[in-house]
């Protein structure tokens, strides 16, 4: 039994005979010299090589090394070896003993040793194959003639007899060799395209591969840039909410010293109110019209003008001090967004945009539609309705509810003017100026000083002349609208209180100047 699995060993896995001239693959694998020689001849051209064994592929034709040891292990044991375990058959014509075949006769179903073949009939009818035991496979099955054509018709192979006089009388036939070798071409052929397509489809699973190797690397980028994105948010969100705390409170110390200051007046005024209440009452008790009309003219400062209350200023405490927190927030939001560079100051519908189709021709537009500059030469802009006659602009955003934030970058030279006004002011004459009309509102600059007009009524606000970036706030159901100069803190201009009626646009009017929307409009209803 051990002498039987020592010799499967010393088996070629190929010719499944004795090694013959061994020879050794990268992969470990040992093949006869000639039986790989021709396992690889037949890859040759197929674009790589591999193992009959083990299917390891190679670029490159293997280089083959003989296996000195195990060829002596093999001649050394070969002797004792049985005839029957080196080729499996014997021959049919040895009497005496039994030598192995190396060839079988498929006429005579015969198969002949060496010594045989030497003087056996070399007629063409005796087609002599690798030994084997089967030959119902080599003979035709109706005539048991031996299978010498191939059918292309039918695609069988078919003996002398069913070409003549049988089934496949008169049907295209052509010698096996012939067919074979046209076979083996096309094989060859066939094996070709599909290494292409294995190498296609293996250099498509590569990529496929990097591709989701590229995919979890962005991935992994991108949900690192987020995580760092909110963090960083956060973090100003933070700061933003502490500043904006710290200026209530600052605020808020400032109404109480006011508030305090205040009342203390108003107790001051009330004790004179007090002492007068009793001197009047005095005199109104007298009787006697002579001593009445003396004492009064001792103190003519008994009878008093009607009191100012001072109810206004702290109500405009109030509001201006809440405003200017809100306003505070929308900056801070607004200038955390720019930070960390998130992409929301694309033109949207919130975006305050200039209307080209009322610039006045003494204006120019910017591409933007963002600035409004003062024209050093006329422009001759299309004939429209809607176009000022002289310098200025609307936007085209209109407004009729909800509240409203923009900021204004102005020129630090020139005149302009800044504010609102409603869809229906007129275009032409002498009325249209922002301002001059009871259709628009605006904070003015002229001659480097600062006033707010409407209805062609100004009033002169104090503005420091260095100032070029202002804040418009409307609220349009409290019908209010107030300018800041955006400072640190803001500082509030003016506010004017009306109710408004239509809808309105943002307006502009420039001399030598210009005005540039900044940021984005804050629309909250």
């Amino acid at each position: 039994m051990a002498f039987a699995n020592v010799s499967e060993e010393l088996n070629c896995s190929i010719c499944l005979n004795v090694y013959q001239d061994p020879v050794l693959l990268r992969c470990g694998h040992n093949f006869c010299s000639s039986c790989i020689g021709s396992v690889l001849d037949a890859q040759e051209g197929s674009g790589f090589y591999s193992c009959p064994q083990c299917r390891t592929e190679f670029a490159e034709r293997p280089a083959l090394h003989r296996n000195i040891a195990l060829r002596n292990i093999a001649e050394s044991l070969q002797p004792n070896i049985p005839e029957q375990e080196i080729s499996g058959i014997l021959c049919n014509y040895c009497i005496n003993s039994s030598a192995p075949a190396i060839k079988t006769c498929v006429n005579c179903e015969a198969s002949l040793c060496a010594g045989h073949v030497k003087v056996h009939s070399k007629a063409a009818e005796h087609v002599l194959i690798e030994p084997t035991t089967c030959l119902e496979n080599r003979k035709c099955p109706i005539h048991k003639k031996i299978l010498e054509y191939y059918c292309n018709e039918d695609s069988v192979c078919i003996c002398v007899s069913c070409r003549l006089d049988g089934e496949h009388k008169g049907h295209q036939v052509e010698s096996i060799n012939d067919s074979f070798e046209k076979k083996r071409e096309r094989l060859k052929n066939s094996l070709d395209t599909l290494s292409s397509q294995k190498a296609q489809a293996k250099s498509h699973i590569q990529m496929l591969l990097d591709h989701e190797s590229k995919v979890k690397k962005d991935t992994a980028c991108v949900k690192k840039t987020i995580t760092a994105l909110f963090l960083q948010l956060k973090k100003k969100l933070d700061d933003l909410e502490q500043r904006i705390l710290h200026e209530m409170y600052r605020q808020e110390g400032l109404v109480s010293c006011s508030l305090s200051d205040l009342i203390k007046h108003l107790e001051t005024e009330v004790d004179k109110f007090s002492k007068k209440i009793i001197k009047v009452e005095k005199l109104c008790s007298m009787t006697d019209p002579l001593n009445v009309l003396q004492e009064y003219g001792k103190d003519k400062d008994i009878i008093m003008e009607e009191h100012q209350e001072s109810e206004g200023a702290t109500t405009g405490v109030k509001q201006f001090c809440h405003e200017e927190s809100f306003i505070t927030s929308l900056r801070g939001l607004s200038h955390i967004m720019k930070e960390v560079n998130i992409d929301i100051f694309a033109q949207t519908d919130t975006d305050i945009v200039l209307d080209r189709d009322t610039a006045g021709n003494y204006v120019n537009i910017s591409e933007d539609l963002k600035t409004v500059s003062w024209a050093k030469q006329l422009n001759n802009y299309p004939e429209n309705p809607a176009r000022f006659s002289n310098n200025q602009v609307l936007s085209k955003n209109i407004y009729s509810s909800g509240l409203h934030f923009w900021e204004v970058e102005t020129g630090k030279i020139g005149n302009w003017r800044l504010g609102v006004a409603y869809s229906s002011i007129d275009r032409r004459g002498d009325q249209i100026y922002i301002g001059k009309n009871k259709k628009s509102w605006c904070l003015r600059r002229y001659e480097n000083k600062f006033s707010v007009l409407h209805n062609n009524e100004e009033i002169r606000v104090a503005v420091e002349s260095c100032r070029h970036s202002f804040g418009v706030y409307l609220d349009y159901e409290a019908g209010r609208l107030s300018f800041y100069a955006l400072c640190d803190p803001i500082r509030h201009i003016h506010t004017f209180t009306t109710t408004f009626t239509e809808p309105f646009h943002a307006a502009f009017l420039v001399n030598r100047s210009f005005a540039r929307v900044k940021g984005f409009n804050w629309h909250i209803e």
